[in-house]
Parts: structure tokens; C-alpha cells; sequence
């Protein structure tokens, strides 16, 4: 079984992740071949880019984690506090192709209003209900 680390950076207004994935990408590779890994992968999406890289053990995937290579990459992406995600399993979200749509709101998002209190109602056969 394989030990997974991903690197999910993420678009910023002007900034496109995908040119930062352009800046680091054959340096991640070649850090992560030397610290072990088997396989690696990178995914541009809507909302940013998504790298991924399997190691045969966790020594091999935490050393990756604790080179100074992969800590520069990351003060590099566009937003380094909130723009950037790195975890040790496989990522990119649901893994669509198409973005999700929004499912329709039951009711039409409608509700009856409330009958304010004091006011009187007449029911169909003409009796008065309080």
C-alpha cells in the first residue's frame, strides 16, 4: 500500500495556480524521485491544480513533506496562507469532470407566513375560529 501526499494550491484573483504548478513542477518531481517516490501525478481543475505524489513508505513520503524544496514551492503559490492545502492521502475533490449543479430548492424555497396573532378566521361553514 502506498503512502500518498497531495498538494492542492488553489487560483487567486490574477494569479492562476496553474502558473505556479508551470514554476515547480520538474523541481517537486525531482525532489520527490529522490526522496522516493513511485508515482506522481498533477491535475488542473476549475478552481486550481491538485499534485500528488505515492511513496512506498511514510519515511520517503515525510521526508518529501520536510524538504526545503517543497517548503519553497509553497511560499510560492499565489495565496501561501489560504491558498494551499497539502495532506497525506490522495486529493482533488470528488474527482467530477463537470462542476456540480445546484439542486432545485424544494417548495421553491417558499413558506407560508405565520397568522398574526389577534386576528380572526372564518371557517367554510361560517363559524368563527380564534
Amino acid at each position: 500500500m502506498a503512502d500518498w501526499l497531495s498538494v492542492e494550491v488553489f487560483d487567486q484573483p490574477g494569479l492562476p495556480a496553474s502558473g505556479w504548478l508551470r514554476s515547480w513542477h520538474d523541481s517537486l518531481v525531482e525532489t520527490a524521485l529522490s526522496s522516493g517516490a513511485t508515482f506522481w501525478d498533477s491535475h488542473e481543475h476549475a478552481w486550481g491544480v491538485v499534485l500528488e505524489f505515492a511513496f512506498p513508505d511514510e519515511t520517503g513520503r515525510d521526508r518529501f513533506r520536510e524538504h526545503p524544496a517543497l517548503a519553497a514551492a509553497l511560499d510560492n503559490v499565489p495565496d501561501p496562507v489560504r491558498g494551499v492545502l497539502v495532506y497525506p492521502h490522495r486529493g482533488g475533490g470528488s474527482g467530477a469532470r463537470q462542476p456540480r449543479r445546484p439542486r432545485p430548492v424544494l417548495g421553491s424555497g417558499s413558506a407560508e407566513e405565520p397568522i398574526p396573532r389577534g386576528c380572526e378566521l372564518v371557517s367554510a361553514v361560517g363559524a368563527h375560529v380564534a
